[in-house]
């Protein structure tokens, strides 16, 4: 099935600023970053992973997959998924697209702590040249130039499986 990068980015359009009520905002726990790509790439997918504790699943704040609101988890999750839900790969900036991933590690640290989604590229996909949304520092079209990382990865996303 194919993701709908375009509701992924219609969505981050519309919560960028503000918070669906339907969903936890974890802002004072932690962050509500990998919430609201999570959210962003549903709107896309429409499809989660009920798998116990390896899918991508959002019930409620205490019934929730690690991997909607964990970095390392969503990112683990994405790369790996062969059952249902969106599923991806780790792939150079020069493949972002609309509805990817971008996750940064900041502090020349080997853990990655923040998740947003590519809202916006253009035909050079450089650093300033691609667009972001996010939680947490809320954010939208904002340049991925513009953060003060130390390390990147791009999760490309190739599609959604219904089963």
């Amino acid at each position: 099935m194919e993701y709908d990068r375009a509701a992924a980015v219609r969505y981050a359009r519309r919560w960028a600023f503000r918070r669906n009520p339907a969903y936890y905002n974890f802002d004072d726990i932690g962050g509500d970053c990998t919430n609201f790509v999570s959210q962003c790439v549903y709107a896309g997918a429409g499809v989660m992973n009920y798998t116990p504790a390896y899918g991508w699943y959002y019930i409620s704040p205490d019934n929730r997959a690690p991997a909607w609101t964990g970095v390392q988890f969503f990112y683990n999750f994405m790369t790996a998924n062969q059952g249902a839900g969106p599923y991806g790969y780790d792939a150079p900036l020069s493949e972002a697209l609309p509805g990817d991933i971008i996750q940064l590690a900041y502090n020349n640290s080997a853990s990655f702590t923040h998740t947003l989604l590519v809202v916006g590229v253009s035909i050079n996909r450089n650093p300033r040249n691609i667009l972001l949304a996010a939680h947490t520092n809320d954010a939208y079209r904002r340049r991925l130039s513009s953060y003060s990382y130390t390390n990147i990865r791009l999760i490309h996303i190739l599609g959604v499986n219904e089963q």
